[in-house]
């Protein structure tokens, strides 16, 4: 997984492919919970707040690692990490089939894949960032949107496999090809020891010799309080982490529950339209967002170097409607919509997410800043599948319905925090490495 041998010329998009389909399948690992959720819950006999625990005791497993995940991100060889990351989070999916009880879903579903996929992005984000460099709001994009194809074609495949097997072969299908794909990585992803100057350089002449960027690198590498303290000294930082701990309260919701919104508000649908139709919609068409949004910023960040603080801050702020309208909607095919743009906008907002904080951050702080700002946005936003279990519990007939429109209340929040970023804050903290 390293060496010293040149690499190939198109060695960064390989290495791009190779991580965005495992990201494909860490996302598809999250989201086939909540499609066959329906059945786990008759079959394990879980009330919805325990149903929804399991999903926030994962979310805060991440938080709680992503500090320590994005230090190791910095100081480990990455592609090692990511390849023994991937291998452990597919065993643990594979295993949760097997389980017989809401402790058996914590302990292999929430702590141990939570653990393992905790550690894989700090370093997959940091190694793209390195060999992409006047590619990289589209390269992350891509990576990005990889988290859309996965969840978006889960909830059709999981729900259908679990129609015809159980829920428990979906988490087999999904735990398997996982663990094939870490073995394709033994052998094809590798790394540099350094940063990679720029797109000029071909990657044929790349070596773990190469000399170092000079753009702070030089240096000891930093100790992990220096990394981890580092991140509160930038107010646009910690403004941009408030703006995705909005984005995260109403996805982490969603990507649990949206199935249960539907069979709520529609139950003749079957469990595989109901997965299908909450995943594949809302997830379409962020992917299209995270394309657009990523291409036009890199398109016009030379011109305008806020731009992608700019376009975070309008998707939130045209999002909100569609979130409450897909919440109290009454039609399927009006919800529906209502997912589509909400997804739409969401996509949009998260192909800059890394992008923008790495505007205002040093390269050598990059996978140390990405890990605190997911564990301040991953804290309060991992409640809220527990709270939203708990509403349904009190509100039987229309909980999801209610609790989905007040996601909206998030989403508001973390707009003004982009607003006071971009007035106030942005243009003193941003990072200029031409």
């Amino acid at each position: 997984m390293s060496s010293k041998r040149p690499f190939w010329h198109g060695y960064k998009w390989e290495m791009l492919a190779l991580l965005s389909v495992a990201f494909l399948l860490n996302q598809a690992d999250r989201a086939i919970y909540g499609v066959v959720l329906p059945q786990i819950t008759v079959d394990l006999q879980l009330t919805e707040s325990q149903a929804g625990l399991v999903a926030t005791v994962l979310f805060l497993t991440m938080a709680v690692l992503m500090p320590f995940a994005g230090f190791a991100g910095d100081r480990l060889p990455k592609a090692r990490l990511i390849t023994f990351c991937l291998i452990l989070w597919s065993v643990a999916t594979l295993f949760t089939g097997v389980v017989g009880g809401v402790v058996g879903l914590v302990l292999l579903r929430s702590v141990l894949t939570g653990g393992a996929e905790a550690f894989y992005a700090p370093a997959a984000y940091a190694l793209v960032a390195k060999f992409h460099t006047t590619t990289r709001s589209i390269a992350l994009s891509v990576h990005q949107a990889a988290f859309y194809v996965g969840v978006m074609t889960s909830g059709f495949i999981a729900g259908w496999v679990a129609e015809q097997w159980g829920w428990r072969h979906a988490f087999y299908t999904y735990g398997g090809a996982g663990i094939l794909l870490g073995f394709v990585f033994m052998f094809r992803l590798r790394d540099t020891r350094v940063p990679v100057l720029d797109e000029e350089t071909p990657s044929s002449q790349i070596t773990d010799s190469s000399p170092v960027e000079k753009t702070n690198s030089d240096g000891p590498p930093p100790g992990f309080w220096q990394s981890f303290s580092l991140f509160f000294r930038v107010p646009s930082a910690l403004l941009l982490t408030c703006g995705f701990a909005g984005i995260h309260c109403a996805h982490s919701a969603y990507i649990v529950f949206a199935p249960k919104l539907l069979l709520e508000k529609f139950p003749s649908l079957s469990l595989t339209m109901a997965g299908g139709y909450a995943m594949f919609f809302h997830y379409l068409a962020a992917f299209v967002g995270i394309i657009a949004g990523g291409v036009l910023s890199d398109y016009l960040v030379s011109k305008r170097p806020a731009v992608r603080l700019e376009l975070q801050l309008v998707s939130m702020a045209l999002g909100v409607p569609f979130i409450v309208w897909m919440g109290l909607a009454p039609s399927l095919v009006s919800v529906c919509v209502a997912m589509s743009f909400f997804g739409l906008l969401r996509g949009v907002y998260e192909s800059n997410t890394q992008a923008s904080l790495f505007d205002v951050i040093p390269p050598r702080f990059r996978g140390m800043a990405w890990g605190v700002m997911a564990m301040l946005a991953l804290i309060p936003s991992s409640f809220m599948p527990w709270l939203m279990g708990m509403v349904k519990d009190r509100l039987p007939e229309n909980g999801f319905s209610y609790g989905f429109a007040a996601t909206g209340v998030f989403w508001v929040l973390g707009a003004l925090a982009l607003l006071a970023a971009r007035l106030r804050t942005f243009h003193r903290d941003r990072i200029d490495l031409s």
